[in-house]
C-alpha cells in the first residue's frame, strides 16, 4: 500500500531488483524518501537489514532514512540496518577486521581539532616553527593533509594547484607529515583521514576485501555527487559479486569541490559499473513551475551533466527575477532593500526567506 505514495521514477528506483543503480535526483524531487523506501522495499523482499550498507554524509541523514524505512514497513528491522557516514562505518569496520592489516583494534580517534595539534607539535620538534620567512600555521598543514588523502594526489600536485604559497616548503611538510604518521601508529590513534585510508587499505587486499564485502548484500550511497576519490574507491570495492550499489545525487547540486569532493564520481558512475540502471528523478514537490522553468534553463548550458527536465505540478503567475550584482557588499545591500520593500507592501517578515 505505502508504494501507493511513490510517483513512477521513484517506484522504478525502489523497486530496482539487482545491479548498479545510478538514481539522478533533481532538487526537491523525493530523493530522502525514495532512498528511504528502497531500504524498506528490500527488506520486505527478503533481505536482511544487517546485510544493507547505507552510507550518508551526517548520522543525521542515516537515522532519518532508517526511522522512515521503519514507518513505511511497520517494525522494527530497519533498525539493524548499517547506517552511518563513511568515518562513522568505517570505524566499525576496522574494530573488527583491523587485526588484518596489523592495526590495533582498541584504537582511539582523534578529532581534527586534535590531529593539528598534533601536527604542530611535531612541526615545533622538527625546528619549523621559525625561521626567515613564516612556515605553514597548523591549521594549513591539515588542510593540505587532508587534500593529499581524499583527492588521492601527490603533494606536489595538491601545494602547486592549492596551496601554491606553501611550495618551497613541500620537503619540510613532507619531513612533518612522516613524522605524523609514525606517532599516531605509535600512540594507536587515528584520524578522521585514516578511517578512509585504512577502510581502503583492507579493501586492496584480495582476500580481506572479499570477506569485508561479502558481509552485505547492498550498498546504498547517499550525496553521491559529494563523495571524494578515496570514497568512490571504497564504494567500488565494496560492491560485491553482483554489483548491487544503489547511489543517489544530483551533480547539479555538487558545491563541495573545496573538500576534495569531485562531480567525476558520478558522471562516471555508469563507466566504472558496467550495466548500470539510471532513474531520473524530475518531479518537484518544492518549487513553482516557473522556477524550475528558470533553472532548467540555466543548467542546460552545464557541459558535462546527466540531463533532467524539473517540473512540478505547482503553478504560478510569477515569474523569478534574475539579478545581476557586481559584489557582496551591493548583494546584501538589494536583498535587505527588497526585504523592507515586501514589508511596506504588507508581506511580514516571518513570511520571507532568504
Amino acid at each position: 500500500a505505502w508504494m501507493a505514495d511513490l510517483n513512477d521514477a521513484q517506484r522504478l528506483a525502489v523497486t530496482h531488483p539487482v545491479g548498479p543503480l545510478l538514481v539522478i535526483a533533481g532538487a526537491g524531487t523525493g530523493k530522502t524518501k525514495t532512498l528511504a523506501s528502497r531500504v524498506a522495499w528490500l527488506i520486505q523482499t527478503g533481505v536482511s537489514p544487517e546485510r544493507i550498507l547505507l552510507l550518508t554524509f551526517t548520522r543525521r541523514a542515516a537515522v532519518e532514512m532508517i526511522s522512515r524505512a521503519s514507518r513505511v514497513i511497520g517494525d522494527q528491522q530497519s533498525s539493524r540496518v548499517w547506517g552511518g557516514t563513511f568515518h562513522a562505518v568505517a570505524s566499525r569496520l576496522l574494530r573488527s577486521h583491523g587485526r588484518t592489516i596489523g592495526l590495533d583494534p582498541g584504537f582511539n580517534v582523534i578529532d581534527s581539532e586534535d590531529s593539528a595539534d598534533l601536527m604542530d607539535m611535531i612541526r615545533i620538534e622538527l625546528g619549523f616553527e621559525s625561521g626567515e620567512r613564516r612556515f605553514p600555521k597548523k591549521s594549513t598543514l591539515a588542510a593540505i593533509y587532508s587534500r593529499v588523502v581524499s583527492s588521492r594526489e601527490k603533494l606536489g600536485d595538491v601545494l602547486v594547484q592549492r596551496f601554491p604559497w606553501c611550495v618551497n616548503d613541500q620537503d619540510a611538510i613532507r619531513q612533518i607529515f612522516e613524522a605524523f604518521t609514525k606517532r599516531k601508529r605509535q600512540q594507536a590513534v587515528l584520524d578522521y583521514d585514516d578511517l578512509l585510508l585504512y577502510w581502503h587499505a583492507m579493501l586492496q587486499v584480495p582476500e580481506i576485501g572479499k570477506m569485508i564485502s561479502k558481509q552485505f548484500d547492498h550498498v546504498l550511497v547517499d550525496e553521491y555527487q559529494d563523495t571524494n576519490p578515496i570514497q568512490a574507491e571504497i564504494v567500488f570495492g565494496m560492491r560485491g559479486e553482483k554489483s548491487n550499489v544503489t547511489a543517489v545525487g544530483d551533480d547539479a547540486q555538487a558545491i563541495y569541490s573545496f573538500r576534495a569532493a569531485t562531480v567525476e564520481n558520478m558522471l562516471n558512475f555508469p563507466k566504472q559499473f558496467e550495466g548500470t540502471t539510471l532513474v531520473r528523478l524530475e518531479q518537484n514537490y518544492r518549487s513553482v513551475q516557473p522556477i524550475l522553468t528558470a533553472s532548467n534553463r540555466l543548467m542546460a548550458d552545464a557541459p558535462h551533466q546527466f540531463a533532467k527536465n524539473l517540473f512540478s505540478h505547482r503553478k504560478s503567475n510569477q515569474a523569478p527575477r534574475i539579478i545581476t550584482i557586481q559584489d557582496e557588499a551591493a548583494q546584501s545591500g538589494e536583498v535587505c532593500r527588497r526585504i523592507l520593500q515586501k514589508v511596506e507592501e504588507g508581506v511580514s517578515l516571518r513570511g520571507q526567506a532568504v
